[in-house]
């Protein structure tokens, strides 16, 4: 085995620095000093100006359509608004897909962009295409149409007290506008809260004996009640406005409208008709906060201002507002978003710092105390100075975003590491400093420059995954971009300007080197007497290691394909807000929801005493909360926070399931523990066909049979009973009173939904003003077999002449996706007892199979989580085949081959085999995040693979055979192989380690990083060398092959390729 090649050795001559950027700054340490401040001060101030949020800000690529059709039922909002708008929108450039959903008084049709899709284009594309529709039904209300977007809430005031609902509603709009007032606070809102209401209730008899309809009165309301400008007078004197004040706010002033004046000049005004009443209106919405009514405000930011800033104004106002209350009434901070986002940043700082310093250590013991600082304040320069370039990415500060800084911590080092260990080598074989540092980084600029442009690239396929998880995890490349390019300036133009001058080392510096000097002496025993005949052993074995390599690849797909290990879609966090949502049968009365919350809230004291540990802060529930309707209830349980507890929010799930066991009377009843979770349900399989009486049936049938799989809870067959319906068709009597089915259905609607005679504003809330009967008539089934209709000539029918009946049952929602209605079956799977993907492979094979054979027609599509996951992969797999191809390109033009950037690339497939290994010994699945940390890895194995290659090439050209170039490549560039993968897996080993359910959706990505990076650093450092070999047998056979003298299995001279790029 050849010697090392021994450096230049000092002569007399001083040292002339060659021209060149590198040697101009490393000889400039003023210069360099001046970057290093900017970039340090210019990212301090630049970091206080970025927006800080707990999950990234986004838009969501949908338009979205709202149409309200008050008193209408599903099948109307569907014939008469969806399919109109489905037809008309459909044309729309950039339309990924179209769904829509037809609920009783409303409907809503949500066209999804493709990827990259102009959403500001679309958005007045479907505005005009809307605009164009005329067939509306009158009662339809205007569309509303706008982009999908996030609520971006800080936290949730609920008010409770045990006081009247008018109170209550007066309070929380105090405290709402006490909260508006805050110079921090810019939006305030009143959530699932009842609408005002003004309603002038008058009786049939009333209307018969003064000859009224409901319709008359309402316009007659409206043609008085108003505030209208009239112009102006100019006169001599100025002018003078003239202005119609009948305004009217208040019930009572309502009340003293006229409405009959008798031929004696008698005037009837609305209170001697009937009775008018100021109140809320008749929606089924009841809130309760640990048994006490109670109303919720919403608090949100907006632009800049921060989770922090905001939470601590909501607080500072509460606080003050709490001098004032009686002791019966409460205001209770819930779903405070600041907490989470403190709790984030604590954790993610701690594991920042705790990984700092252990990368601090590691280059500590490996190299001289000063050449580790200086490497180590590189990824201090490096992080503060991506801030000077970060606001252009358009990133924030966030729970992402931080976690990428930690991804970047072991990795930005790494450039760093390789020049300075190359200088530190130079400076123990005695090359003076100044040289050491210029001809140290020059030697080996051009690998770390493509090493960093490898990074980026291996970064770049996260910027290509759709959809809600795209846009989340947009903010990693995005980071790592800014620090890899802060970190390539700093470690080729800063740190050897502060490496290129001798000092002479005090007491404390020697005292620090002693640890490092007995570990470069151990390390040095260890690389000689144990790596270099490893190496030798595996070159003369060279073709059985590839061989080992690719089974261990077989093996690491065995492994995930025989279910080894569990796989999903995203990590999810454990909630600390448990929530259970039941639903009821459409138009149950809201005293039979009201049953069902006090079931749900005494389970919630038996799972607490079964579980032995009160963990609940507080309860919430809400009834009717988005449609107004009783059918739809859901409870909200509050855990104490994290530290004051033994249990997660998965523990205290299953126990409040079990708790509650089967409730009669409801449909649906489903449990959520868990947040963070993009992609929607687990299980979420979507029935189409040509009869809907049909797929309903095999929805059921698929619910049952998903209901026999272990690990499936929270079912949900898509179907329900609906509401009970009375279809009218009109008589021949009534056609021939001059009666039409339009006259008809107003006259039915006003008497019983109400006839809307205005529709104004109260100070902030919106208040109407409807004309219908009176409670006591709307109650009873009599009154519509009774009700007078009155012709066009004057005359009056009842109904039960002028109309048909018939007795059925409406649809409870109706939802359509690309033209055609769907039934979906949903459902959740417990990850730690089963498999969704198993299951639903399961499903496909056999019950799915079964049931498509059984009903003609019928098909079906896996939507939800899977669809998420078919789209996230599909565009990894486009991403990564870019990427990969990209890094080729990069590695092919400054190696001059084809057949050597192949053998880089080798290694990158090993680091899924570690990233398996670490999944199985710490227990998690494989998800997305897994995958986007072994994407994000292919570049740092590659950096391995190069320098080692490089450095290989570089003793050829010194003369130097194959053979003991690649041999004598990795002995001497071990010390960095190892460093870089070592700061690396250090780095990030606190985040693979941390427990805390706040960081759990990260935690994949760490372990795919830290242990993929390790494992294949094993494997190139014998791997690369003998593939180098294998290449240069090929050579030689080519050679022979051409009748050319074989070079002799590398041994030969190979400063020039003969056979040119292989």
């Amino acid at each position: 085995m050849s010697a090392q090649p021994e450096a230049t050795t000092d002569s007399d001559a001083p040292y002339v620095p060659p021209s060149g950027p590198i040697a101009w700054m490393a000889t400039n340490r003023i210069a360099a000093n001046l970057v290093m401040i900017v970039l340090i001060v210019g990212g301090l101030i630049f970091s206080t100006r970025v927006t800080q949020e707990v999950f990234p800000e986004f838009d969501l690529d949908q338009v979205v359509v709202s149409v309200s059709y008050p008193g209408a039922s599903p099948a109307e909002v569907e014939q008469g608004i969806l399919l109109s708008i489905e037809d008309q929108v459909s044309g729309v450039e950039d339309v990924k897909k179209i769904t829509s959903t037809a609920n009783e008084g409303s409907g809503t049709v949500t066209i999804e962009l493709v990827l990259g899709g102009d959403t500001s284009k679309a958005l007045q594309d479907v505005k005009n295409e809307v605009d164009r529709i005329t067939t509306f039904p009158l009662e339809a209300e205007e569309p509303v149409v706008s982009l999908a977007n996030r609520v971006r809430e800080v936290m949730t005031v609920i008010v409770h007290g045990d006081m009247p609902e008018s109170s209550l509603r007066s309070l929380t709009e105090r405290v709402r506008d006490q909260l508006l007032a805050h110079d921090s606070i810019t939006v305030a809102e009143i959530t699932a809260a009842k609408g005002y209401e003004i309603a002038v209730e008058i009786s049939s008899k009333s209307l018969r004996a003064y000859g009224l309809t409901l319709p008359g009165v309402a316009s007659t309301i409206q043609n008085a009640a108003l505030e209208l400008p009239a112009g102006e007078v100019r006169t001599e004197a100025g002018e003078i406005l003239l202005r119609t004040q009948e305004r009217r706010d208040l019930g009572a002033e309502f009340a003293e409208l006229p409405l009959v004046t008798s031929d004696t000049g008698t005037i009837l005004r609305a209170r001697d008709l009937g009775v008018v009443v100021d109140g809320f209106a008749e929606d089924d919405i009841e809130a309760t906060y640990n048994g006490q009514p109670a109303l919720a405000v919403r608090v949100e930011r907006v632009g800049d201002e921060t989770p922090l800033a905001v939470a601590r104004a909501v607080k500072d106002v509460l606080a003050e507002l709490r001098l004032d209350l009686a002791e019966n009434v409460g205001l209770t901070v819930w779903n405070d978003q600041s907490r989470r986002y403190e709790e984030r940043l604590d954790l993610l700082g701690r594991n920042a710092l705790l990984g700092l310093g252990l990368v601090l250590l590691l280059l500590g013991l490996f190299l001289e105390p000063r050449v580790a600082f200086w490497v180590t304040m590189g990824i201090v320069i490096s992080v503060l100075g991506s801030f000077v370039i970060f606001p252009a990415t358009g990133a924030t500060i966030n729970m992402v975003s931080l976690f990428a800084f930690i991804v970047t911590l072991g990795i930005i080092v790494d450039d760093a590491i390789i020049v300075g260990e190359n200088i530190y080598e130079m400076r123990q074989r005695g090359v003076p400093a100044l040289k050491a540092a210029i001809e140290g980084t020059r030697e080996i600029a051009a690998p770390v420059v493509f090493a960093v442009l490898t990074n980026i690239v291996a970064f770049m396929p996260l910027f290509f995954v759709p959809g809600t998880t795209g846009k989340i995890f947009r903010h990693i490349p995005a980071v790592v971009v800014s620090v890899f390019a802060i970190s390539l300036i700093e470690s080729l133009f800063v740190l050897p300007a502060h490496l290129s001058h001798d000092s002479k080392p005090g007491r404390i510096l020697r005292v620090l080197s002693k640890p490092s000097q007995w570990v470069t002496r151990v390390f040095e025993v260890v690389n000689q007497r144990w790596f270099a005949p490893l190496v030798s052993l595996s070159l003369r074995n060279r073709y059985l290691v590839p061989a080992i390599g690719v089974a261990l690849l077989i093996l690491g797909v065995g492994v995930v394909g025989g279910g080894f290990i569990r796989t999903g879609f995203m990590p999810t966090i454990e909630a600390d807000v448990i929530t259970a949502s039941a639903r009821l049968p459409v138009g149950v009365p809201i005293a039979e929801a009201q049953r069902v919350r006090a079931l749900m809230e005494s389970s919630i004291a038996r799972a607490t005493e079964e579980l032995g540990e009160n963990v609940v802060a507080g309860v919430y529930t809400t009834i009717g909360g988005n449609t107004g309707s009783a059918n739809e209830l859901s409870t909200q349980v509050a855990l104490v926070p994290v530290n004051e507890r033994t249990l997660g929010g998965v523990a205290f799930s299953r126990a409040w399931r079990a708790a509650t066991g089967e409730v009669t009377g409801v449909e649906a009843l489903t449990f959520s523990s868990m947040r963070g979770r993009p992609g929607g349900n687990a299980i979420d399989v979507q029935l189409t066909g040509p009869d809907q009486v049909q797929v309903e049936v095999a929805a059921r049938e698929l619910a049952g049979a998903l209901a026999q799989y272990e690990g499936v809870t929270d079912l949900d067959d898509g179907t329900a009973s609906g509401k009970q319906q009375l279809s009218l068709t009109l008589t021949p009597e009534g056609q021939s009173l001059g009666l039409t089915a339009q006259s008809v259905a107003s006259q039915l609607r006003a008497s019983f939904f109400g006839a809307e005679a205005l529709r104004q504003q109260r100070g902030r809330n919106e208040i109407k003003v409807l004309v219908r009967l009176p409670l006591e008539e709307r109650e009873r089934l009599q009154t519509v077999e009774d009700l007078m209709l009155r012709t066009p000539t004057g005359g009056e029918v009842p109904l039960s002449v002028a109309a048909h009946t018939h007795e059925g049952r409406s649809y409870t929602s109706i939802s359509r996706r690309d033209g055609q209605r769907v039934v979906a079956v949903t459902g959740e799977v417990d990850n730690a007892i089963a498999d969704a993907s198993v299951i639903l492979t399961s499903l496909q094979e056999n019950e799915l199979a079964d049931l498509l054979n059984h009903y003609e027609g019928l098909s079906y599509s896996l939507e939800g989580e899977q669809e998420s996951r078919r789209d996230s992969i599909s565009a990894l797999g486009i991403g990564m085949a870019m990427a990969m191809f990209a890094i080729f390109a990069m590695l092919a033009i400054p190696l001059k081959s084809y057949s050597l950037p192949l053998i880089v690339l080798s290694g990158a497939p090993f680091g899924v085999i570690g990233a398996l290994m670490g999944h199985l010994l710490l227990g998690y699945s494989l998800s997305i995040m897994s995958m986007f940390g072994v994407i994000a890895l292919t570049g740092v194995v590659v950096n391995d693979s190069l320098v080692l290659i490089v450095t290989a090439n570089l003793y050829r050209d010194r003369g130097m055979g194959a053979y003991e170039a690649i041999h004598q490549a990795a002995v001497r560039r071990l010390r960095p192989i190892m460093l870089t993968s070592l700061t690396t897996s250090l780095g990030l080993l606190p985040m693979m380690l941390e427990t805390s359910s706040q960081a759990r959706f990260l935690v994949p990505m760490a372990i795919s990083l830290g242990f993929g990076v390790l494992f294949s650093t094993l494997v190139i450092l014998l791997l690369v060398p003998c593939l180098y070999l294998v290449r240069e047998d090929v050579i030689d056979m080519v050679r022979v092959a051409r009748g050319m003298e074989a070079r002799g299995e590398g041994h030969g001279a190979a400063a020039a390729e003969t056979v040119g790029a292989v």
